[in-house]
């Protein structure tokens, strides 16, 4: 008995001095009936310089450019120059056909790669140790000769074509560019699936699941929100790599801006008109990396980001205003 009354002495003590400093901290800040204090963080004078420094700089090469022997003026009509435009399309269509590809070999071998059968994985990791060792550009060259190592192609006494017929510069850059992205996917996959729990698999094979339904409709769902943040960037990265199939004759974006600047010499402008439509794409699948990654990722509480709160801004103002014509009306 002697104990618990120390002891409640002692947090009785303990509570009043605590009380103590809070009343004191809070009078820091608000004092009588004045409005309470405002706490600013004081900023070191390296952060002001830091930011000079650095607006300098980008204002140095932004008169550069601005003052070089660049004729900006002819810039908007190459943009939308039709020969531009049309390169722009089949750099959208390659870059989607060998995404697509990518996508069903990787997850084809990553799936090979987690199989208990020896020969499946072993030729998955094979694939993916060739593939993801050479280059891209190799690739692409390789895949446009391969006329040179097998000038026919056919099944004796059913059909025999010439390789050279069907080995163009289109199939040529979809094949070197969509083995070459699945060798990625693969890994990126594979190392998906490994997150997800290994009770799912459990719980899935008590309900009697079979391991197609359990990766289909368990296993690769839950693995989606680590997957897809990296599958976009490989995306994005996929529509700046599709410039690569210009040294094997395909019409992309940017061997479309080199059949022009080859006639007018017009080097830099061009190039600038490529980048323009590049950031286009590119920005473009940004955002609707963004949505798809929110629609597999409901349950988690992400901050919205930049290109969201526009959208929703802009949505909202045009409510209002519509309401507004009705209201008027």
């Amino acid at each position: 008995m002697a104990s618990r009354r120390k002891s409640r002495h002692c947090s009785s003590k303990v509570s009043e001095v605590n009380r103590g400093r809070d009343s004191s901290s809070s009078d820091l800040v608000s004092t009588g009936n004045s409005a309470p204090l405002k706490l600013v963080a004081r900023r070191h004078p390296g952060y002001w310089v830091s930011g000079v420094i650095v607006l300098a700089l980008l204002g140095a090469l932004v008169w550069g450019f601005a003052r070089g022997n660049i004729d900006w003026g002819i810039v908007p009509h190459y943009i939308v120059s039709g020969v531009i435009i049309e390169g722009f399309e089949k750099t959208l269509l390659i870059a989607a056909l060998a995404m697509i590809l990518g996508l069903v070999l990787g997850t084809c071998f990553a799936v090979m790669r987690l199989s208990n059968n020896p020969v499946m994985s072993a030729v998955a990791w094979l694939y993916v140790w060739a593939f993801r060792g050479t280059p891209v550009l190799v690739q692409l060259l390789i895949w446009f000769n391969l006329p040179l190592v097998f000038p026919s192609i056919g099944i004796p006494g059913l059909f025999h074509v010439q390789t050279v017929q069907f080995i163009t510069p289109f199939l040529a850059a979809l094949l070197g560019l969509g083995i070459n992205e699945g060798a990625y996917l693969t890994e990126i996959i594979r190392g998906g699936i490994l997150s997800v729990d290994s009770g799912q698999t459990l719980a899935a094979k008590a309900h009697g699941l079979s391991s197609r339904q359990t990766l289909a409709k368990i296993i690769l769902p839950q693995a989606m929100p680590a997957i897809l943040p990296t599958i976009g960037n490989e995306a994005i990265g996929m529509l700046k790599m599709s410039s690569l199939a210009a040294v094997i004759g395909y019409m992309e974006l940017l061997e479309s801006a080199e059949s022009i600047y080859y006639v007018n010499a017009r080097v830099m402008e061009l190039l600038f008109v490529a980048s323009f439509w590049y950031l286009v794409a590119t920005s473009v699948t940004s955002v609707g990396q963004y949505y798809v990654e929110r629609h597999f990722g409901r349950s988690q509480v992400r901050r919205r980001s930049l290109a969201d709160r526009v959208l929703r801004a802009l949505l909202s103002k045009k409510k209002m205003r519509t309401k507004e014509v009705l209201t008027s009306e």
